[in-house]
């Protein structure tokens, strides 16, 4: 991956909790897989050894190649297109799923794969209509999300900082927030099965080293008086509501510290029979 000597090690526990994820796969040597959402390539670096040389990887992204800071997503891509994974991986940035333009054969891929990627999406609408429609291009499914169910007073300020930004994001037309839809556990598999999909290897990751929930919670602390006063033509005892819950959010972290949520991970059969 294209990082700094300084960021080494986050990298390092960045990919080792995509390996635990993509093990509860079942990935084969060989296989074909999509990856919708797939940013600046974590996942899909994984993806790439685990498929080998014989195998494909095929990530696309609706963002542009200059997002991401600070590496941009372009740039993280093409250092891992010029490794020697490169070979079995392709790229397609700007690239937006439920476009009439995006197709692909019917069975193409062994799977589709969505990792860490869901809470981007706008509306549980758009999630559904992109799972309706790769359902004909992949045979599984593979999703991997937070678990924003908490197993530790320490993940309380993770759990926080997304619920909080979640509130504020339901009132945006357009964001580059990493929280824009909170979607539960149940949310998504209930999602899978109205979209065609049979769910089942349901598991549950813990990763406590990432550094995911940390970053969140500095996002919330430093930015949320800049996304209220955006948002001041709301109520003003929602707006209180909101400063009520960072001012829970900064005693969590003082009380406890800072945790990432667990992670799970699903695995979708494409049903047979489905209109």
């Amino acid at each position: 991956m294209a990082v700094s000597h300084t960021h080494r090690e986050i990298q390092l526990i960045q990919t080792n909790h995509r390996l635990k994820l993509a093990g509860t796969w079942g990935i084969k040597k060989g296989d074909r897989l999509l990856e919708v959402g797939c940013g600046q390539g974590d996942t899909t670096a994984v993806l790439a050894h685990l498929v080998g040389g014989e195998g494909l990887v095929h990530g696309v992204d609706i963002a542009s190649p200059d997002y991401g800071s600070p590496i941009t997503v372009g740039d993280s891509m093409a250092h891992l297109k010029n490794s020697p994974l490169g070979k079995q991986i392709r790229v397609s940035f700007e690239t937006d799923i439920l476009s009439e333009s995006v197709d692909f054969a019917e069975n193409e891929f062994d799977a589709v794969v969505l990792s860490h990627c869901l809470w981007y999406f706008q509306s549980p609408d758009q999630l559904l209509r992109v799972l309706q429609k790769v359902r004909t291009w992949g045979k599984k499914l593979y999703i991997a999300e937070w678990d924003i169910r908490t197993t530790s007073t320490e993940q309380l300020a993770h759990f926080l900082a997304v619920h909080v930004q979640a509130q504020y994001e339901a009132f945006k037309d357009n964001s580059f927030s990493n929280v824009r839809t909170l979607f539960t556990r149940a949310d998504i598999e209930e999602t899978m099965k109205k979209a065609g999909w049979t769910v089942y290897g349901s598991e549950t990751i813990s990763s406590p080293d990432l550094q995911d929930g940390e970053w969140e919670v500095h996002y919330v602390l430093s930015e949320y008086d800049l996304e209220l006063n955006a948002l001041s033509h709301l109520p003003a005892k929602f707006m209180e509501l909101l400063r009520s819950q960072v001012y829970v959010l900064r005693e969590a972290v003082n009380m406890h510290g800072v945790k990432p949520l667990n992670t799970f991970t699903v695995v979708g059969e494409k049903q047979a029979e489905w209109k």
